[in-house]
């Protein structure tokens, strides 16, 4: 699977609550809660996000409360996958449960430049950055959970096994 978007950078430690703020917890519809998505950390990014861009990050993105609904904000505001140093554990889990592909690759968050066109193959865990025309390699996608992300996430996975 590939995905290729432009990107949105951010530091280390972004946590749920600047992912989606408790003030919007009362909501789980995920087009309410991309509505307000990284709000409290950049005011901007919900008016330029385009269906199928990246956001990368620095050291433990999605640090801070289990709360699913960061990843479901992130996925419902159109990002197709998510780059960091690291994540935060529970995020990770909760990421690929929604089926919102995330990618530990350490090198490439460190150098990509925000507004940089990102292209990622998830089979080979390579990723480009086209403006820049370099190459990483970052953590593959094991055919599982590719499955359950080309899904939707896993209760949709565990449906469509009846």
């Amino acid at each position: 699977m590939k995905l290729e978007g432009t990107v949105f950078k951010y530091g280390d430690n972004v946590d749920t609550d600047v992912i989606i703020p408790a003030r919007y917890l009362n909501s789980s519809d995920p087009k309410e809660l991309a509505s307000h998505c990284m709000e409290d950390i950049d005011k901007e990014f919900i008016s330029k996000v385009k269906s199928g861009d990246i956001i990368v990050a620095a050291k433990n993105f999605g640090c801070g409360s289990s709360r699913e609904h960061a990843p479901i904000a992130i996925k419902a505001a159109g990002v197709s996958i998510v780059i960091a140093e690291t994540f935060a554990r529970i995020f990770y889990r909760n990421a690929i449960n929604i089926g919102l592909p995330i990618m530990e690759c350490p090198d490439a968050a460190r150098e990509i430049q925000p507004g940089d066109k990102v292209e990622v193959d998830l089979d080979s865990g390579v990723v480009t950055d086209v403006t820049l025309g370099k190459t990483w390699k970052g953590q593959a996608f094991p055919p599982f959970m590719q499955n359950i992300i080309s899904a939707g996430g896993l209760i949709p996975y565990i449906n469509s096994k009846d």
